[in-house]
């Protein structure tokens, strides 16, 4: 291979896996690296696609959303789509930023580790009640599972049970985000509490 030939090869190294979702530092350290060596032609490559790359170096994960249109400037179609959320996925997520912010706030350790039952115990307060147990799980698990499929939890390899919430989540779930969500988890508790009346 030419010279030219293996920078298009390594540059495609790195770009496939972002075409793919996410990457993470800890999942592939050396596409990680090659991304950072050559981020400034990623960057120009991304945008004619009307990309941009978005990098956290301190956090270890980088992404590519659509870039917005300056004003003037024509909309492309999107590439990356939207995923619409239903509203118990929505709530596992800001309530795993939330608890994500407070061990932020409190414990040394980087990394989230949270076990399923307290993943349930999260989301159970803002279930309605029912007498059917095993389902009320089986639903749980399966937002849960769409969680893990998006990308926001890591089922840990050696503990079948044990989910790192993976700090990217917090490029999502940003704080003016949490607090819409906020209000609108009040609302959601007053309606309820007014059906068991």
């Amino acid at each position: 291979m030419t010279d030219p030939e293996a920078q298009e090869a390594d540059l495609a190294r790195v770009l496939i896996p972002l075409f793919q979702g996410v990457l993470h530092q800890d999942a592939k350290p050396e596409v990680w690296q090659s991304l950072l060596d050559r981020q400034g032609r990623v960057r120009d490559y991304v945008a004619v696609l009307g990309l941009e790359l978005v990098l956290d170096e301190a956090e270890g994960y980088a992404y590519l959303r659509q870039r917005e249109p300056e004003a003037g400037e024509p909309e492309l179609p999107r590439l990356v789509r939207r995923r619409q959320l239903s509203f118990p996925v929505s709530l596992l997520l800001a309530l795993l930023r939330k608890r994500l912010a407070e061990h932020d706030a409190t414990a040394g350790e980087p990394r989230l580790v949270l076990s399923r039952e307290e993943i349930v115990d999260l989301v159970r307060v803002f279930m309605p009640d029912t007498a059917n147990e095993a389902r009320l799980m089986e639903r749980i698990d399966s937002h849960i599972r769409r969680v893990e499929e998006l990308g926001f939890l890591r089922r840990l390899k050696h503990e079948e049970d044990a989910f790192e919430v993976r700090r990217i989540l917090k490029a999502f779930v940003d704080a003016q985000w949490l607090g819409t969500f906020e209000e609108r988890l009040a609302a959601y508790r007053q309606h309820l509490e007014g059906e068991a009346e």
